[in-house]
Formats: structure tokens, sequence, C-alpha cells
């Protein structure tokens, strides 16, 4: 989905003409999405995108979640998309909190696409979602069943852990009392002991789990690799590194290296691991910092979650 901003007008009454009305237990989650909505029959969860879609009517319901502030951004500024020709803008209210909508029109690839984008605000996040329904499929899609789609959207409160994981290409079998940070589908998870307020993250141990293509092909290779790998871990100051070394990992060839430094953000001293872990053609980098001061005990809960993880 591209990007949207938009003004809208408060035509409350106009979202909900010819609404039905939805149960609760109507509404789908997406797998790993905290927003979810009842979508129209004929629509089923993608598998390539967050939202549902019907892909023998080109029909797709699109979920972005953003940070709170972002509505207040959106609710102040135009909708600046190219070949967009907007119909009507509403102010709107759903049970997930406040809400605006926006109907448009645009031409996509040579098909006309009518395009409804509903931003909702919530204490914690801002859920956007969009239909698009080419013209041909208007009558298998009507704008009632639309309306009572987008009139749905709610937010759950948390993604049960087991569904978080369930989107990696690997399984994390111990979290060692860590919680999930948050998820890259596909590739990485972060593990911290850190309270979800922002504020209070930086200084708490924390493991990032990745997994990526490539990888050196020589033994030779590996220690500046892995020096390489380590040089763009973010938010670090003062880093000296105290050991670079080879190390098997879950019987597979690996490199390991010790550091020390600093928090960019907070200054506290931080000591850190980079593990990567070599197999056929891709590699996993697992990266634990900790305060100093509070390193033995996290270091020994970073290699139970390491000796814990399984690549298919």
């Amino acid at each position: 989905m591209t990007g949207f901003r938009w003004i809208f007008l408060p035509l409350f009454a106009l979202f909900f003409a010819g609404a039905t009305p939805v149960r609760a237990a109507d509404v789908v989650f997406p797998t790993g999405s905290r927003v979810g909505i009842a979508p129209p029959p004929g629509l089923a969860a993608s598998q390539r995108f967050m939202g549902f879609e019907d892909p023998a009517k080109n029909v797709a319901i699109i979920i972005v979640a953003l940070p709170a502030q972002a509505y207040a951004e959106l609710e102040r500024s135009p909708l600046a998309e190219q070949g967009v020709t907007i119909e009507q803008r509403e102010d709107v209210s759903v049970a997930a909190g406040k809400a605006f909508l926006v109907v448009a029109r645009q031409k996509v690839e040579n098909i006309t696409l009518r395009k409804w984008i509903l931003a909702a605000a919530t204490p914690d996040l801002t859920a956007i979602v969009t239909a698009e329904i080419p013209d041909d499929a208007r009558q298998a899609y009507p704008d009632g069943a639309i309306r009572a789609a987008l009139a749905s959207v709610a937010v759950r409160d948390t993604v049960p852990v087991d569904e978080q994981l369930s989107l990696l290409p690997f399984k994390v079998g111990e979290l060692s009392g860590f919680r999930v940070g948050g998820v890259i589908a596909g590739r990485a998870v972060m593990l911290t002991d850190a309270a979800p307020d922002p504020a209070k993250q930086a200084d708490a141990p924390r493991l990032v789990i990745a997994l990526a293509p490539g990888g050196p092909s020589e033994a030779s290779e590996r220690d500046l690799f892995a020096r390489d790998a380590f040089a763009s871990v973010p938010n670090l100051a003062e880093v000296r590194i105290l050991t670079s070394e080879p190390l098997r990992i879950g019987g597979q060839v690996g490199h390991q290296i010790m550091a020390r430094g600093k928090d960019a953000r907070t200054g506290t001293e931080f000591t850190i691991v980079q593990w990567l872990r070599f197999g056929a053609g891709a590699y996993m980098q697992l990266v634990g910092a900790a305060p100093t001061a509070a390193w033995t005990g996290a270091y020994a809960r970073f290699r139970q979650v390491r000796d814990g993880i399984d690549v298919p």
C-alpha cells in the first residue's frame, strides 16, 4: 500500500448508510496483526500482505498499523497521491475509536479502482484499512459490504506470542524469560526485558535474532564478515571488540564476537555478544546486549535462547 495523507469533511451519517451490524466474534485478525476487521464474504486472509484478498477478482483489503501520533498528522494533511480522485471525505466513529474515511477512485495499470481508506485512532496505534475494489468487482463487493467491513475495525491489546513467532522462518524454542519486543515477518525478532513503554527500553537487556541470505563461502572470510556485520549494529558508541573467534553453534559453523561499548542514547556501559551461524545459502545473526553490571545473568539467558533455535 502506498502512503496517504488526508483532510476530511464531517459527514458522519454517510459512513453508516447501508452498513449492517457486525458481531465482535466476526472480526478476523491477520496473523501477527493487532488490527482486524470482519471481511466481506469472498475475501480470505492474504499470504502476500497483512489483510484479505480475492485474487480472482483483484480485490484487496490492506491493514497497516502506524504509531499513535501518525493519526494527528494524517488528520491535518491532504491526500497527496497522484492519480487519485477524491469522491468524499468523512469524519466517522467506530468501536476502535475516532476515525475518518476517504472514498476515492484511482486507475492502476488500466484497472479503475474504487478505494476506501479508513484511519482510526487508538491510544497506542493508528489503524489504517484500505479497500481496493475494481469496477468490474463492485457487484460482488457492493458499497454496503465494504462500509460494513470498515465499520467493524477492531484493535486487540496484544498479539499472542506463539502467533508472533509463527511469522519467523526459524523456531524459537526457548524465550528464557524475555518477552517479544517486535517481529519483522519472515526475517527477525527482538527479545527484551523492557516494558512496552519505549522510554524505558534503552537500558534493558535485548537480543535480536535475524536470518539473512548469503554469507562467506570460505572459512578465511568469516572473521571479516563477522566484523562487518557487527559494525552495522545501531545505537552503540565507543565500541571495542574484546574477542573475535570461530565457534560451532547448533552443530553448524559459527563465529562469536564479544565487545564493550556504550548505549549511544543513555551512555550506559554495555557488553555485547554477536553470534553468526552459517548455513547453506544463509546465515543467522544473533546480537545480545545488556548493561555490563547485569551481564552475567543476561549472557546465560542469551545462550539459552540461542541453543533453543531450530532452523528448518
